[in-house]
């Protein structure tokens, strides 16, 4: 049972850093906002994670790696290049969507991580661009995609994805999945999909 109480309060504190430096960004966040967002006294924090630091590398390290697992799915969930595209860049922007929050967070406040974790967290960056880079390439050598530059073209559609979690709201007129449906066919386009 302690177990599961301690594994709570540091999900609620996690969950309050994202709260927390979403509406004040990191620096502008104390660790006094976290645990009173989290309903907790302000020496939890220290109980659970060594520093406000952490809580964003957590964060971030849990976002990244969520990402990189949701884009190997969508692509071992087809054979041919182009259904992976469509189904890689479904999962990307739904999940942007709906987690736009955390996103935003995990996107925008990079430059507060300590080099160490900023590297840890680029090398997992680096493996999601791999992986969108590499089915293009793919896609090219098939002839089912024509695009003169696939790095190029991972980083537009990847920079779609993630634009996304700065102006997406909840309340929108737009569904995640309608937003899903209209970047894959941005994404066909920009690859040069002969289908």
């Amino acid at each position: 049972m302690t177990e599961s109480r301690a594994d709570d309060t540091r999900a609620r504190l996690l969950d309050a850093a994202v709260v927390a430096f979403a509406e004040r960004g990191f620096h502008g966040s104390t660790t006094r906002d976290i645990t009173s967002i989290a309903g907790l006294s302000t020496a939890a924090i220290y109980v659970h994670h060594r520093s406000k630091e952490e809580l964003l590398y957590e964060v971030s390290r849990t976002g990244h790696h969520n990402t990189l697992e949701r884009l190997k799915s969508a692509v071992a969930s087809a054979d041919d290049p182009v259904d992976q595209l469509i189904a890689a860049v479904r999962a990307f922007t739904v999940f942007h969507a709906r987690a736009h929050t955390v996103a935003r967070v995990i996107n925008y406040e990079l430059a507060a991580l300590s080099p160490e974790h900023q590297g840890e967290i680029k090398a997992i960056r680096h493996l999601i661009d791999a992986e969108i880079r590499q089915l293009i390439e793919r896609g090219v050598a098939a002839g089912v995609f024509d695009n003169p530059n696939p790095h190029m073209a991972a980083v537009a559609l990847l920079s779609l994805g993630i634009d996304l979690a700065r102006w997406y709201r909840e309340d929108g007129s737009l569904s995640p999945e309608e937003i899903g449906d209209y970047y894959v066919d941005l994404a066909l386009r920009i690859v040069g999909a002969s289908k």
